[in-house]
This record gives C-alpha cells, sequence and structure tokens, in this order.
C-alpha cells in the first residue's frame, strides 16, 4: 500500500508537546518582527513609540510610586481592588475603540493555517503579553500587592495574583475582541461601533463621578462599600487575597485567588470555543450582498448638497460629510466627540458642581476630529494627490475639510455652551465660554491641519476595531496629545483675556471675548491652513504611504 492509499490521519502526527508548545515562540517572534519592522518604516515613527513607551513607564512607576506610599493606609485595600477592576474594565473595553492594531491577534489571518484552536490560545496569549499595555499592568498589579502585602503569607499570595491579574486582563481583552469580530464583518454590525462613543462617554462620566465622590466629606472611606463586593471579582479579587492573608483570613484568601484562576480558565474556554466558530464557519465578508444604496452612489448635487459652493470646496465638503455619515470608523469617532462633548459639561451642570467654562471641553473634543485628516481616505488618497499640483490646491482642499468640520462643530459648540449655561443659570459668564470655545476651535483645526499633514497614520479598514496600524499608535497617540497642547496654548491670549475680565472685576465686558475669541480663532486656523498646504503639497508621497498601511 503506497503513501497515496494510506486513510486520511493515519500519517505521522506531531508530539503533543511539540503541537503546544511549539507556536509560542513563532508567534512571539512574529509580534516582535511587526514590532520591528513597523518601526523600521520611519524615524518619526520610532520616536513616537519611544516616546509612548517611557510616557508609558513613568506614568507606571509614578503610580507604582503612589501605591507604595498607600502602605500602611486604612484604605489602600480599596483603592488596590478598584484600581485593578477599573484596570481589567480598560481591557476589555478600549481594545474594541482603540486597538493598537496587532496582526499577531486578528485570528481572520489564521484560518487558512492548520492550527488547532488549544495551542493557538497560548501562543496568541503569550505573544499579548509583550507590549506597553502588559507592562503597564504588571507594574500596576505589583504597586498593588506591595500597597497591602504584609507577612510571609501575604507575599506568597501577591507572587501569585500579580501574574494571575495579567492572565486575566488579557484574556478578557481577547475573549471579548474574538467574539465581537463576527459581529463587524457586515456592515450592519460595523456600524454598532457607534455605540464606542456613548460606552466611552459612559466610562468617563463613571471616572468623573468617581473622582467628585472621593472629593467629598468622607474620602476614601467613601470607597468601602464598592471595595467590599468589587474585592469578590476577578481580576481584583486576586489583589482582595493577598489584603485577605495579610489579615490572616487564608481561608477567604484562597478563595478569592481561586475565583481568579476560575475566571480565568472560564475566559480561556469561552476564547477557544469563540476562535474556533470564527475559523470554521463562514462569515459575511464572504458573502457579496448587494447593497442598493450603491446605486445612489455618485449623484449628487441634489437636495441640501446643492447649497455647497462650486468647484473643489463643494466637493470636498460634500466628500467629507459622507465620510461622517456612511463610513462606519469615521462614523464612530464623530458619535463619540458629540457625545462626550455633550456629557461631560451637561451632567456636571446637572449636579451643581461644574462650572460653565467646561462647556469648552466640547469644543476640544470636537476639534480633535480636523486631525488624521487623510487617515480616513487610506489609499484612495492618490485621487485627491493626484488633484494638488500646488500649494493653493492643498490649501482650497484643507480648506474645504475643515469648513466641512464647522458645519458640524461650530453650531453645536454654541448650542452646548447655551445649555450648559442654561442648566447652572448663569448667562453672564456665556460670552466667555462661546469667546474661548471659538478660538480653541480655530486652534484645534490649525494645529489638526499640521498634524494631518506631517504625522499622518493608517486607519486599518478591515478590521472594525483597529483604527490604527501597527506600529502607529504611539504616532497617533503624540500626534493628537501634541496637538491638544499646542491648540491650549495658542489660545493663551484668549484665556489670557478672559481671566483678566474675571480678575478685574469686569464681567459685564465678557461679551468682547466672542467677538476676539471668533476672529482670533478664524485667524489661527487660516494661519494654520496656510502653514500646511505647502507641507502637504512637498509631502503627497509620504501621506499616501502612511495612510495606506491599513
Amino acid at each position: 500500500m503506497s503513501v497515496l492509499d494510506a486513510p486520511a490521519g493515519t500519517g505521522p502526527r506531531p508530539r503533543a508537546t511539540d503541537r503546544g508548545t511549539g507556536l509560542v515562540p513563532v508567534f512571539a517572534r512574529l509580534k516582535l518582527t511587526l514590532l520591528r519592522n513597523g518601526l523600521r518604516q520611519s524615524a518619526g515613527r520610532r520616536a513616537a513609540y519611544i516616546a509612548s513607551v517611557v510616557g508609558a513607564v513613568l506614568i507606571a512607576l509614578g503610580q507604582v510610586l503612589g501605591l507604595v506610599l498607600l502602605r500602611g493606609n486604612a484604605h489602600a485595600s480599596s483603592v488596590t481592588v478598584l484600581l485593578i477592576a477599573i484596570l481589567a474594565l480598560g481591557w476589555a473595553v478600549m481594545p474594541l475603540f482603540l486597538g493598537a492594531g496587532d496582526e499577531t491577534l486578528d485570528p481572520t489571518r489564521l484560518v487558512m493555517l492548520p492550527l488547532r484552536p488549544r495551542p493557538l490560545i497560548v501562543a496568541l496569549l503569550v505573544s499579548s503579553l509583550i507590549g506597553i499595555g502588559p507592562l503597564f499592568t504588571v507594574c500596576l498589579a505589583a504597586g498593588s500587592v506591595a500597597a497591602v502585602a504584609h507577612g510571609a503569607g501575604a507575599v506568597v499570595f501577591a507572587v501569585l495574583a500579580t501574574p494571575l491579574a495579567l492572565l486575566v486582563c488579557v484574556a478578557l481583552a481577547r475573549c471579548v475582541t474574538t467574539a465581537n469580530s463576527r459581529l463587524l464583518t457586515s456592515r450592519k454590525g460595523r456600524d454598532l461601533a457607534v455605540l464606542s462613543g456613548l460606552v466611552i462617554a459612559v466610562g468617563i462620566q463613571v471616572v468623573n463621578f468617581g473622582v467628585q465622590r472621593l472629593g467629598r466629606a468622607g474620602g476614601l472611606s467613601s470607597l468601602d462599600p464598592t471595595a467590599d463586593v468589587v474585592r469578590w471579582l476577578p481580576p481584583a479579587s486576586a489583589i482582595g487575597s493577598v489584603h485577605s492573608a495579610s489579615q490572616g483570613a487564608y481561608g477567604r484568601a484562597v478563595v478569592q485567588l481561586l475565583l481568579t484562576v476560575a475566571a480565568l480558565v472560564l475566559l480561556l474556554w469561552l476564547w477557544q470555543r469563540t476562535l474556533t466558530k470564527l475559523m470554521t464557519a463562514p462569515d459575511g465578508s464572504t458573502v457579496a450582498a448587494a447593497d442598493p444604496e450603491r446605486k445612489k452612489s455618485g449623484r449628487g448635487g441634489e437636495g441640501l448638497w446643492a447649497l455647497f459652493p462650486e468647484g473643489r470646496t463643494g466637493t470636498v465638503m460634500q466628500r467629507t460629510l459622507r465620510y461622517v455619515a456612511r463610513d462606519p470608523k469615521t462614523k464612530a469617532a464623530w458619535v463619540t466627540a458629540l457625545a462626550v462633548g455633550l456629557i461631560v459639561p451637561v451632567l456636571n451642570a446637572v449636579q451643581g458642581t461644574g462650572s460653565v467654562y467646561f462647556a469648552c471641553f466640547c469644543a476640544g473634543m470636537l476639534g480633535i476630529q480636523m486631525y488624521n485628516q487623510f487617515g480616513q481616505d487610506t489609499s484612495a488618497f492618490w485621487m485627491v494627490a493626484l488633484t494638488i499640483s500646488s500649494p493653493r490646491d492643498a490649501y482650497l482642499e484643507l480648506r474645504a475639510r475643515a469648513l466641512a468640520l464647522l458645519l458640524i462643530t461650530l453650531p453645536y459648540t454654541v448650542l452646548v455652551s447655551v445649555v450648559t449655561s442654561a442648566l447652572l443659570k448663569d448667562w453672564v459668564r456665556l460670552p466667555g465660554v462661546m469667546g474661548l470655545s471659538l478660538a480653541l476651535l480655530g486652534a484645534m483645526l490649525a494645529t489638526g491641519a499640521v498634524a494631518s499633514v506631517n504625522y499622518p497614520y493608517s486607519v486599518p479598514q478591515e478590521g472594525a476595531f483597529k483604527n490604527v496600524a501597527p506600529g502607529q499608535a504611539g504616532l497617533a497617540w503624540i500626534s493628537i496629545l501634541g496637538g491638544m497642547v499646542s491648540a491650549a496654548l495658542l489660545s493663551a491670549p484668549v484665556i489670557a483675556l478672559t481671566i483678566g475680565l474675571h480678575v478685574s472685576g469686569s464681567e459685564d465686558l465678557l461679551w468682547l471675548v466672542v467677538p476676539v475669541g471668533a476672529v482670533y480663532g478664524a485667524l489661527i486656523a487660516w494661519g494654520g491652513l496656510r502653514l500646511a498646504a505647502p507641507r502637504m503639497a512637498e509631502r503627497l508621497p509620504e501621506i499616501l504611504g502612511a495612510v495606506s498601511k491599513g
């Protein structure tokens, strides 16, 4: 009997140990290779990544120092368990909406490979431990156990609790991401990403309420009732076990640690089940769905579109607004900005603890939409690039995109300012708020245009959870954060004018801030567009290459 006559499955099989451990170094090297190749593409990307690593490490070390200083405090246990619980929540939610573009964690890329779920999960879990996020989590978990560990028995539990907390966080993130991968393979499913704005808005408000509660009477003691419940929820229960061991309650400590172990096993089981289903069943991406709306695409100049100016300005404005209405990722970003920009000042006003100047937060959130203007174009940016032959063309392109954004941001900023003033019944400061918001909005448009030209990055299209291409996450964060700081500095003259009027007791002259802020914001925006246009005309190939990585 020849080899071809042999029944399937009778050939030599790899040993169990090879199946289980052989993938781990492969995926670890794959993760490092993808990271290294991403950093090789430009010096700016390397600088941004190094800066993000240094920043994350400094923040983590600062938190570790703070937790160590908390050692001995009667409420240290409450703070640490809540901190780990919030960290786990962040691991579960943030990868969905702010994906770092980890290609080794995309199961759809592994469908054609002969991989078994169990060793694949082990390899993916190990590769997930490589990065800034796990390093940050380890530092935070180590600081937490250091704050509550007292005695040799507690140290033993601390040694077990730290890696367990990390593994639960990573497994939770991978399980949630994999479970939602199928949902987002269809266009309707990708549109559900719009809910990310509401999730982030609610999350920010939860943190806001927590901080405000700490500032009230009672301080850290107000955390104790919530912490008494959270300390039994994994992975916070791992930190709770260290505290229980410090008190000599070893039985309770063992139960809390076993809860974390059970949660890890359950997450791995759910992850394996979801991964198997995802890699063996057809998804929406393989079904050619007829889209009747495509027949309507390309028709322009009807209805409200007819009100747009002729020429390049009107065309670019229509294209930008269509991205907002149709592209799931662009739509999600706008919903996030609109929801957070409204919820933060309004809810603070409802609580009676906020200031009417919180309304300026709305202008900042909406101004972020000007950043990475060309990322939404992806590789199709080549069509835009073909129409730009001079700095004048680039200026018209950028100006039209800014005008399209202003159609939404300007009335919405005014609306939020008025609503916040109405809730606080503080109409005296309304002109100051509106003037500051207009100046800040103009500054954000200016810095957004400059950042879009100098620091473009790609927005991957194949996965709705990935907003940044591999290796460009640090570049994106540096671009946005640097631009926001620059915008705040550019708005300093209007801020100084507003403060001066308040300090001098001339609040009746705050109405002057409105025209000053409007004119200053318009001049700053015009200057930023003028500054970015020549640079854009020179860097068209570089911009195209940067936004085509997805």
